[in-house]
């Protein structure tokens, strides 16, 4: 099969601020225009490289997802990880990028490519751009390893990462280091969890239907720490006060997909009518099944976790 690759020109601040990080399990390598991104499927790689005269790939990451989100929720979601110190840096840098002066009040919507296992190569191990890479490209350029710069460049990226700390963890083994290209096992990390969650259900909340975006929370059905994954069959998209119930154990949803509240919320509260008048509905899911919850994790929370 032939992968692809993109290489995406970076801002040599995000960089710089990233490759200092130690134990980076995610970026958000974000766009100040929510322009969307369809160059990549999840597995390949997106590869960065600096600015001229430095015409070198210097680093790159497993290509997740892509989404459009307000950077507030950026920030929350990824933190330093976005390659800033705060908030209010990156907000300045948008507002830079968008030749407008930063506000507090702006909530600029901006693109954002989520790549996990982040690499950052030693300098002697940067690789030089291929040849027919112009000089006038400001975004990216895309590849394949169907193509011969693909291909070398697959192989040049495999050589830098054998001499570091970084290791892949492939979708299924490769023959060999120059065998065919196959692709890489994205690891979810908090923040792409959180935007793979509020995108597959059209960011909407469902159990209640609200679609006011920073009163959503992605939930994890099996908490993480106590061995529920980063993944998209362990999440449901809840509203932030009705995802603080489930985690407390005061509503569930059964394996039959139905909404379920706990009468310890009348006895402990004296309240909970709201709740209560959404005990039975069905909770709305994705029309996929393999992108549904996990009906043995809804067990576990039900068993587990739920008051009754």
């Amino acid at each position: 099969m032939s992968i692809r690759l993109i290489v995406a020109v970076t801002d040599g601040d995000w960089f710089d601020q990233l490759r200092q990080q130690p134990n980076l399990q995610e970026v958000n390598f974000w766009s100040p225009s929510d322009s969307p991104f369809r160059a990549l499927q999840p597995g390949e790689l997106f590869l960065f490289k600096l600015h001229a005269p430095d015409n070198f790939i210097v680093g790159g990451g497993v290509f997740a997802h892509a989404s459009s989100m307000p950077c507030s929720l950026a920030w929350e979601a990824f933190g330093a990880s976005n390659g800033a110190h705060s908030l209010a840096e990156m907000r300045m840098r948008i507002a830079k990028y968008r030749r407008t002066k930063p506000d507090a009040r702006d909530d600029f919507v901006i693109g954002c490519r989520i790549l996990t296992q982040p690499f950052f190569f030693d300098r002697s191990r940067w690789i030089p751009v291929p040849e027919n890479f112009s000089p006038n490209i400001v975004k990216f350029k895309g590849y394949s390893t169907s193509d011969g710069d693909g291909l070398r460049l697959w192989e040049a990226v495999q050589d830098s990462l054998s001499g570091s700390n970084a290791e892949l963890e492939f979708s299924e083994r490769p023959q060999a280091r120059y065998g065919n290209p196959v692709l890489v096992r994205p690891r979810l990390g908090q923040g792409a969890f959180r935007f793979l969650v509020t995108d597959n259900y059209r960011r909407r909340c469902a159990i209640s239907g609200e679609r006011t975006l920073p009163a959503l929370d992605a939930a994890h059905i099996r908490p993480f720490s106590e061995g529920g994954a980063h993944e998209i069959s362990n999440g449901i998209l809840m509203r932030r006060d009705i995802h603080s119930l489930f985690d407390l154990g005061y509503v569930t949803i059964s394996p039959s997909m139905k909404f379920e509240v706990s009468k310890r919320i009348r006895e402990e509260y004296e309240n909970g009518r709201h709740y209560y008048a959404l005990h039975g509905a069905y909770v709305q899911v994705p029309e996929d099944a393999a992108r549904q919850p996990d009906r043995s994790a809804l067990a576990w929370h039900n068993e587990n976790r739920f008051k009754g």
